[in-house]
């Protein structure tokens, strides 16, 4: 990019002086063909009122007659001179004698008569210029000024002056006159006077320059303009080529260097490390959560975001490369510290910088970085490989908990090796159908009738058996494969549902938040539908709490476009995301699924008991139905449906299985035909069943068992 601009430069450098040495040149050129124009207009006036009288002569010395003088004062003739025309003295004498004036700014020094050619019939005029004495004393310093008057004499102007100029612009201090008579015989001769123009020139001179000046300086003030404009023009050039050097290396957002300046410098370091044995290291730096801050506050506010987060940067890491890579990462060479611990130290104090707060436009955001070091312990390290490293180290970082950092080992070569496979085995098992679906029963805690199910895939790897969804669904997430995957299982659980020979039962899906589109996934549930024939209110889409944080009024048009086909919607692992009861008055679920780290802490956490009770009071005030998931022993069925829960799932009721089986198997306890709460009865008859002790809140609601069979008999007979 360089050479190509000094080229330019130096181009526009000859430029530019060829430009003033033309300007120079234009200014001397205009200055001498003024001054022979002004000199020979000025000769030619002073010689015209004579004409007539010179013309009287010529015709004299033509008949062989003394020519009569004219009476014209303040004539002055030269020092004699030696004949100098083929005439004889006293003729010349008579002629000098007629041209004996002073002309004020130029005096006659002398005069040659040029006679005919021999040739009959002809008016030309011809002279051995050799005679002439003042031609032969080098009294004229161009040679050409004698054989520019002999032509003027073979024109048809009468008179003509003839500037003694050299062709580089030097006057000498003569002119000549060249004088022919018009409308006469071809035999009458012609006249060629010596007089001096230096009296002339000197009066010419300010008149001369002034003009010159003037010239001069409008040539001057066009080149000036022209040259402003090629400065201009060459600064806007610079400017750009700067720019397009500073966006070519740099980020416009955050001013930090770019991907290919930190690729460059990195190449760089390790070459040098190699020379000096020393060790160099990488952090990658990923922002977490990136998207949900775009989607929530704007791109604008998230823009800021980034410029914050790079200012951060640079406090920690003031004294090494920080770069912006991508648009949420970020990354920072070490060179002048080789240590792990200070690495570790280095990394730390970044997590600790992101504690500060973050406002932008009276808005709290939570600063969360993860990030991922590599070190290069010898000389074989590359840019790339180094690089890999430390992304498997930060791919480490984000799935242990973000906010944190990672160092590169060994064994996260493996794991990436196996996330390849999964990757490339994912592709395989849509194309040729791997995956299957288990469902879990959905059991009514009122009376023990089995609901519906929800579908959950696994996959049937034909060499590896079935593979569980927390290991390939995150990443089918990563790699963009998880909406393939989610229609798949969308489209499958309604075209066996619609099989099932029971048709009261409800097949629930789970939508996660990375396979949802907003005005596409209703779309795909209408075709599903369509496909399979299923009854609309039979399916249940779950969505969590994290899909509602991104893009809120799109994704709640799209639920309730869901809604209006008459498929239910439930907001699934429930109180675990960041302001549940704010989305349950943005969109009317139909149910609320009960995360099971909730159900799992039942009866041993008083807070736990406390927040699954608010729940299930919340959803019998807005009349949604409550589903706690996660159930496996007894005392949970039993605290459940003293607080009131709808419905249960577990592997108590029974585990992800085929849908034949569940059935084969239902009922798993004697049902309820009496009403009211429903326990399983057979397990609560027990006389060794251990004691189960209530939370206080709980149990302030329950009932012995005998008590609430009578209670609920009660109810009936009072309804009937």
């Amino acid at each position: 990019m360089a050479a190509p601009l000094v080229r330019r430069n130096i181009v526009i450098f000859f430029i530019s002086m060829s430009l003033v040495l033309t300007l120079a040149l234009g200014v001397y050129a205009s200055n001498r063909l003024l001054t022979h124009w002004l000199v020979v207009r000025g000769l030619e006036q002073a010689f015209i009122p004579y004409e007539k009288s010179i013309q009287d002569m010529l015709v004299s010395l033509q008949q062989g007659r003394q020519p009569e003088l004219p009476k014209v004062s303040q004539l002055r003739l030269s020092k004699a001179q030696e004949p100098t025309s083929l005439l004889p003295t006293s003729t010349l004498n008579t002629v000098g004698d007629m041209l004996q004036l002073k002309m004020g700014r130029s005096e006659v020094l002398d005069a040659a008569v040029v006679l005919p050619n021999s040739a009959p019939g002809t008016k030309h005029l011809d002279t051995d210029f050799s005679k002439i004495e003042w031609y032969k004393a080098n009294t004229l310093i161009s040679a050409d000024t004698l054989a520019s008057a002999r032509t003027a004499l073979n024109s048809s102007k009468l008179l003509t002056a003839v500037p003694d100029m050299t062709l580089f612009g030097k006057f000498g201090p003569n002119a000549v006159l060249a004088y022919r008579p018009e409308n006469i015989g071809p035999d009458v001769p012609g006249l060629l006077i010596l007089v001096t123009q230096s009296e002339l020139l000197a009066s010419l001179t300010p008149l001369v320059w002034s003009i010159s000046a003037a010239i001069g300086g409008l040539c001057l003030a066009s080149i000036v303009f022209a040259g402003f404009l090629l400065w201009m023009r060459f600064y806007d050039q610079v400017r750009t080529n700067r720019d397009i050097q500073y966006l070519a290396h740099h980020d416009t957002l955050t001013g930090l260097p770019n991907r290919a300046v930190f690729n460059a410098r990195l190449t760089e370091a390790l070459r040098l490390s190699q020379a000096k044995a020393s060790n160099i290291g990488v952090m990658l730096i990923d922002v977490d959560k990136f998207k949900e801050i775009n989607d929530t506050y704007g791109h604008g506010t998230g823009d800021v975001f980034l410029q914050i987060v790079g200012e951060r940067l640079k406090s920690v890491f003031n004294n090494h490369l920080v770069a912006r890579l991508s648009g949420d990462e970020f990354a920072v060479m070490l060179t002048s510290i080789s240590d792990p611990a200070r690495m570790t130290r280095l990394a730390a104090d970044m997590n600790a910088a992101t504690e500060a707060p973050c406002t932008i436009d009276g808005k709290d955001i939570k600063i969360s970085l993860s990030i991922g070091i590599a070190r290069a312990t010898d000389g074989s390290w590359r840019a790339s490989r180094l690089l890999h490293c430390a992304d498997l180290a930060l791919y480490r970082a984000k799935h242990s908990g973000r906010s944190t950092f990672a160092w590169y080992t060994a064994e996260l070569d493996a794991e990436a090796q196996k996330r390849k496979e999964v990757e490339e085995g994912l592709t395989k098992a849509l194309k040729f159908d791997q995956f299957k679906l288990l469902y879990q029963p959905q059991y009514s805690l009122r009376d023990g009738e089995l609901k519906g199910y929800e579908a959950l895939i696994r996959w049937d790897h034909p060499a590896k058996g079935t593979i569980r969804p927390d290991i390939f669904i995150p990443i089918a997430e990563d790699t963009g494969l998880i909406e393939e995957i989610g229609t798949w299982v969308l489209n499958h659980a309604c075209l066996e549902a619609a099989l099932w020979e029971d048709k009261s039962r409800r097949i629930a899906v789970n939508v996660s938040a990375a396979q949802f589109i907003a005005g596409e996934t209703q779309h795909r549930v209408a075709t599903a539908l369509r496909n399979s024939g299923l009854d609309p209110h039979r399916l249940e889409i779950e969505v969590t709490e994290s899909l509602l944080i991104s893009n809120t009024d799109a994704v709640i048009e799209t639920l309730r476009q869901i809604r209006d086909m008459g498929v239910s919607i439930a907001m699934d692992d429930f109180g675990t995301g960041y302001s549940s009861l704010s989305y349950l008055s943005l969109f009317p679920f139909d149910k609320i699924k009960i995360d099971k780290a909730f159900v799992q802490n039942l009866g041993k956490d008083a807070s736990t008991d406390a927040i699954v009770t608010s729940i299930v009071g919340l959803g019998r005030s807005l009349d949604v139905i409550i589903t706690a998931e996660g159930v496996e022993t007894e005392e949970q069925a039993v605290l459940l449906s003293a607080a009131g829960c709808d419905l249960v799932q577990g592997y108590m009721f029974g585990k992800p299985d085929e849908v034949t089986r569940h059935e084969a198997e239902y009922p798993i306890f004697p049902l309820n035909e009496e009403g009211g709460l429903w326990f399983p009865q057979n397990m609560a008859r027990r006389t060794n069943s251990p004691k189960i002790r209530l939370a206080p809140k709980l149990a302030q609601s329950s009932k012995p068992m005998e008590d609430a069979e009578t209670d609920a008999n009660s109810e009936l007979k009072s309804a009937g």
